[in-house]
């Protein structure tokens, strides 16, 4: 995912000095990224953000992959007044803090997988039953990102009265849900929700096909980032996965186009790409929004690019982008796409729905 986001970052820099750069304050400037790698840990992601901007003299941060990282990293850019704007760091809890210099290009957790309980709720008559009949199963990592998503979805399941019969939290070091599939097996629940990144949707695919446990619905995370589609050809249709974008969505800019032409000329410029991971289009954008916001500002001073970025309203291949004041976008939904024939195809939400959900799903001896 860390690949992903860095794709991301440098095809939009790639782009925009193509097209002459930035200007502001009468010059005009060509864009740069400086990199190090946080090695996954927190602690040493706090080690090279303060490096960046005490040694290195930047003003201008990105957001690292990921929410554990970004929540380390976000009080060291917020102490020394440099900007970040990030586009992989979705726990909510980011955005409680009181900060002034963290800015998210992406929806946030509660969100991610909201979608999949109202779907079941729509459809539940599909299996014969009422929506606060359906029985939910929930397998969260125990890490921000994902205990916010669980947050989020007990919340949703609480409106319709959905009874959560599992409730597990995923160990980070994930290699085996045996025990969570086994309990699904013998609980029966409707819905099946997991969020565990690229490493839990690759592995929850792989062991309900081994231990053939059937589910009417099963939502994830990170599909695209694992290669599900890929990995796991026909074993992963029917899955639902939670999407912060899709190249589908009418979304379009002055610099790529449409999304649909954004994910062509990313595909195009890094092989192995089916298809793009949302996760590299929310970094593209995270930097289009630095360009608009630094053009805006007529100034270098982060303060000044601060307070730019603070009134961002903008239209991107990505989605729009406006910064609530505790700085998550608050202009661009989340999406349900599922895998049909391993094609990506957006089910929710109904504006941008290119065909209906499939639900149940088929059980195991029917496919």
């Amino acid at each position: 995912a860390g690949k992903h986001t860095k794709n991301g970052y440098d095809l939009a820099v790639k782009k925009i000095n193509e097209k002459g750069g930035v200007t502001t304050g009468g010059k005009t400037y060509k864009l740069a990224i400086k990199y190090y790698d946080d090695e996954s840990t927190p602690a040493r992601g706090v080690q090279l953000v303060e490096r960046l901007i005490k040694q290195d003299g930047i003003q201008y941060m990105l957001g690292p992959y990921g929410s554990g990282l970004t929540k380390a990293m976000a009080p060291v850019s917020e102490k020394y007044g440099i900007p970040m704007v990030e586009g992989n760091g979705a726990s909510r809890s980011l955005f409680n803090k009181g900060y002034k210099y963290l800015f998210a290009v992406l929806s946030t957790t509660e969100q991610y997988l909201a979608e999949s309980i109202k779907l079941a709720a729509a459809n539940a008559s599909k299996i014969g039953k009422k929506p606060n009949e359906l029985k939910v199963a929930l397998a969260m990592e125990n890490d921000p990102f994902s205990q916010d998503i669980r947050a989020g979805v007990l919340d949703d399941a609480k409106k319709f009265d959905m009874k959560i019969v599992i409730d597990d939290k995923l160990p980070k070091d994930l290699n085996d849900m045996t025990a969570t599939l086994t309990k699904v097996k013998a609980l029966k629940p409707d819905i099946l929700v997991v969020s565990g990144h690229s490493k839990g949707a690759s592995l929850v695919i792989r062991q309900l096909d081994q231990m053939k446990v059937n589910v009417p619905m099963l939502a994830i995370t990170h599909c695209e980032s694992a290669k599900v589609q890929d990995k796991f050809p026909g074993k992963s249709d029917y899955t639902l996965c939670a999407t912060q974008w899709a190249a589908t969505m009418a979304y379009s800019d002055k610099w790529f186009g449409t999304a649909a032409q954004y994910a062509e000329l990313f595909r195009a410029t890094y092989d192995g790409y089916t298809v793009v991971p949302y996760q590299a289009a929310e970094s593209t954008a995270s930097v289009l929004v630095y360009a608009d916001a630094l053009e805006r500002a007529k100034s270098l001073s982060p303060d000044d690019v601060r307070d730019a970025l603070a009134a961002t309203n903008m239209k991107t291949f990505y989605g729009p982008i406006k910064f609530s004041a505790a700085g998550n976008n608050t202009a661009k939904p989340m999406a349900l796409r599922q895998i049909i024939n391993g094609k990506y195809v957006v089910v929710a939400p109904a504006k941008w729905a290119e065909k209906p959900v499939l639900f149940p799903m088929p059980t195991w001896d029917k496919r």
